[in-house]
């Protein structure tokens, strides 16, 4: 059976990816979907906090905004905000833990220790820190979590490859004269496509949950941007009348990360072969006609 035939078959895994691609294609298609899509960074005060009605669905912000098309907007900056900072990180990690695992001394010694510096850290911590020190901007987001994230494709990288380092394809590779960098990126990379599929998905949702928890601190994007951690933050203040303020990029930041979670979870039960050999495999059991038994009567 095919992993799209065994994916189909996995509903959290399929319920998942179609919240992905729904917010996906909100992204693409925003300027169609929002209703007010020339207003969103307008100023409109008689219109301020107003609930939901069938003019403003999901009511108004605190200087009369939709808050459902400037919702929609927000999700392309938080998208593109994790897929440029996670792919940063991967851009990163991954040749650094190729080296790490082909490297005898002190280069690969000296990557693992850099990253288990960087682990050391919470990840949170270290994100408030580089953006507070770099000051508020989406950039500076997107490099603090390519810096969060790369010791863990590091890691991951590092020890998947060191587990292929003496596999019989390796060395007939290097016998035959292909020199280190064609192994590594045509041969050994590939074998690692699964295990890097599944810690992307997962990091999306971290990623975004990060970039929102910098935005609610006010070290994202900047005023008008409609960034969904940023409004939460402008609606403390007037919570809880105004309920609805928060209650959108509140619900749209939850629905994304379960969504990438469900998506690797799946992905993690389908790619990774050590679940797959620890799940007992049906097979037919052919019972043995028994013999009629004679009871004595008493």
């Amino acid at each position: 059976m095919s992993l799209w035939r065994r994916l189909l078959r996995d509903r959290m895994a399929m319920i998942g990816l179609t919240i992905i691609l729904g917010f996906v294609l909100i992204a693409i298609f925003a300027p169609l979907l929002a209703n007010h899509a020339d207003e969103i960074y307008d100023l409109a005060p008689m219109d301020r906090l107003q609930p939901p009605s069938a003019d403003h669905w999901f009511g108004t912000d605190r200087v009369g905004g939709d808050i459902y098309s400037r919702l929609l907007f927000g999700t392309r900056i938080t998208l593109a905000t994790a897929v440029v900072g996670v792919g940063a990180a991967m851009l990163v990690g991954v040749p650094l833990g190729l080296l790490a695992a082909f490297s005898d001394g002190w280069v690969g010694a000296s990557i693992m220790r850099a990253s288990d510096i960087f682990l050391s850290i919470p990840q949170v911590v270290l994100a408030i820190t580089i953006a507070q020190t770099l000051g508020p901007s989406i950039i500076n987001v997107i490099l603090a979590l390519s810096v969060t994230f790369w010791p863990w494709f590091t890691r991951l990288v590092a020890a998947e490859a060191r587990a292929l380092r003496r596999e019989i394809f390796v060395e007939a590779c290097s016998a035959l004269g292909a020199n280190s960098a064609r192994v590594l990126f045509l041969h050994v990379l590939p074998n690692l496509s699964s295990p890097l599929i599944v810690r992307t998905t997962l990091s999306m949702g971290y990623a975004i949950l990060t970039a929102a928890a910098l935005g609610f601190l006010g070290l994202g994007a900047q005023a008008p941007s409609p960034e969904w951690g940023r409004t939460i933050a402008e609606s403390r203040e007037f919570l809880p009348d105004a309920w609805w303020y928060a209650t959108a990029p509140g619900l749209a930041i939850f629905l994304v990360v379960m969504g990438f979670n469900l998506l690797g979870d799946g992905l993690r039960d389908l790619l990774d072969p050590r679940l797959r050999r620890s799940q007992p495999r049906r097979r037919a059991v052919t019972v043995p006609q028994s013999a009629p038994i004679e009871v004595a009567a008493e």
